[in-house]
């Protein structure tokens, strides 16, 4: 796993709070000189340049929405003050905060996506094991995502961390990534959550999956969190066409125990494919 990957995951789930590039590049294991070089190599960006244009991006959307407290959208973008927000936000697109928001319109701005993570095939899989698991019912922050904006679920999984607690019926401390109810187009939903023991008293603003009871293969991802379109690459492209296997219609999901550390990306976690018996 690279630096800049490293940095890209880290970035993304992390957008809402402080950032540095000691820090990105602390968590990536690299020296500042590294980080500024292989972020540029792979990217085209300097690290804090992205930074400031992914959080401008996710501002200008919050506005075109209708945000109504800009202060509040320019604390989360790392500004100090109203004004400072807005001179960047004009700098950067040429318009001011209040008119997109006017406007409810983005299709004149330059937005800046995430940059989607490395995809190549592994060299080597680990061979799954498997497991048939009962019906649990999962529920937390979702959003709907194509395989190419797949890169915003980081951000997904930030809103995630900050929520879990305001989940009721909740059990455990697992976490998990569902992925479920794709169509033909490659559209896909996506819920960063945890088990529940019902839905009964769950707030309209979660979302909610129910995981039947299935056989899985079950892979495990052991490197940084940032490869794991790699591992879902060689899992779909490469073991499953020669497994013999065929998909169930039915959630893939995550599975994040104690283990992982969502501060870091790393620790490892389970990827839970559904196949026919």
């Amino acid at each position: 796993m690279n630096p800049a990957q490293k940095a890209l995951w880290y970035i993304e789930s992390h957008l809402s709070a402080p950032l540095t590039l000691e820090e990105i590049a602390s968590v990536a294991g690299v020296s500042r000189f590294h980080m500024v070089r292989a972020f540029a190599a792979a990217t085209g960006f300097s690290v804090m340049r992205y930074v400031r244009a992914r959080r401008l991006s996710e501002a200008a959307r919050a506005l075109a929405r209708g945000a109504p407290d800009i202060l509040t959208l320019a604390l989360d973008a790392d500004y100090g003050s109203h004004e400072a927000f807005t001179r960047a936000f004009r700098d950067h697109f040429g318009v001011t905060p209040e008119a997109v928001r006017a406007a409810t319109c983005l299709d004149h701005l330059n937005l800046q996506e995430p940059i989607l993570m490395d995809s190549t095939a592994l060299d080597t899989l680990a061979p799954p094991r498997f497991e048939t698991a009962k019906a649990f019912l999962v529920a937390g922050v979702g959003g709907r995502f194509t395989h190419e904006n797949g890169a915003g679920i980081p951000l997904l999984w930030q809103r995630y961390h900050a929520e879990v607690e305001d989940i009721p019926n909740r059990i455990g401390q697992v976490a998990y990534g569902v992925c479920c109810n794709g169509d033909d187009a490659g559209n896909f939903d996506y819920i960063a959550g945890a088990e529940v023991a019902d839905f009964s008293d769950l707030p309209r603003a979660f979302s909610r999956v129910r995981i039947p009871e299935h056989k899985y293969a079950v892979f495990t991802h052991c490197d940084h969190v940032a490869s794991v379109r790699r591992t879902f690459n060689t899992i779909w492209n490469q073991w499953l066409p020669q497994s013999g296997f065929k998909i169930a219609d039915a959630p893939v999901f995550e599975r994040y125990d104690e283990k992982f550390d969502p501060s870091t990306g790393n620790g490892g976690f389970e990827i839970w494919l559904p196949i026919e018996a």
